[in-house]
């Protein structure tokens, strides 16, 4: 069994080569083959720099795409996906924020065939840094509006860490550019009545200053992609 990890990529030129090098590290190996598929999302800091290194290096094996200019998250999650063959496909952010030793745990109940879809949730009692409390409401609420119209008890519906069978993925035409990416993938999965487990996950989140990219506007945009894709798709 393989497992494709997933990686956009925009403007993280300080963090790329840490994130591919922990995801490579992960404890997976000895239950699943593991494909690293990194999308540059038209960075336009020194990242393609650092990921050009990386493949002349060697000592990583990835594939790579570019997008000449970015297009979004969910575009490159779009574009990586097309380019994995993994049986289990699971999404991974390019900052420091996540970390792959979680990668056991959260393909554990689809290895056990107990699961064809897993969010890591931040807000399950895993360690995390302390820092936005705006950030945690918002989360909430986008959860609680997102639970509300796919029947689903999320707790953490933001989460960058989803992991889906390949099958579920394939039967699902994914619109979404930005970082809508991720109420879409929520509302369409719910839809597909398929067996969805959370774990609670570590989180490290980061402050504006070290890189954080998601702002208010993302937040109103979310607010309607969970009215669009649970209501009038």
């Amino acid at each position: 069994m393989k497992l494709s990890v997933l990686i956009p990529v925009y403007n993280e030129e300080g963090t790329v080569a840490k994130v591919i090098q922990r995801v490579a590290a992960a404890s997976v190996q000895e239950v699943v083959e593991l494909e690293i598929i990194v999308v540059d999302d038209g960075s336009t800091d020194g990242t393609r720099k650092v990921l050009q290194q990386l493949i002349e290096g060697g000592e990583l094996e990835f594939i790579y795409v570019e997008h000449p200019e970015n297009r979004g998250k969910g575009a490159a999650v779009r574009t990586a996906f097309e380019a994995s063959s993994g049986d289990i496909v699971l999404i991974q952010d390019a900052d420091l924020e996540y970390h792959p030793r979680e990668y056991p745990k959260l393909i554990q109940p689809i290895l056990e065939g107990e699961a064809d879809v897993v969010y890591g949730s931040r807000f399950q009692g895993g360690p995390q840094r302390v820092l936005f409390f705006w950030h945690y409401v918002g989360n909430r609420l986008l959860t609680l509006l997102s639970d509300m119209l796919t029947d689903l008890n999320l707790s953490d519906m933001e989460t960058c860490y989803k992991v889906f069978r390949r099958e579920v993925l394939e039967g699902i035409e994914l619109r979404s550019k930005r970082f809508t990416i991720e109420p879409e993938l929520t509302a369409k999965v719910a839809k597909k009545k398929v067996r969805i487990f959370e774990v609670p996950i570590s989180y490290y989140g980061r402050t504006y200053a070290e890189g954080k990219k998601i702002g208010w506007r993302d937040g109103f945009a979310a607010v309607w992609a969970i009215l669009r894709y649970n209501l009038f798709s």
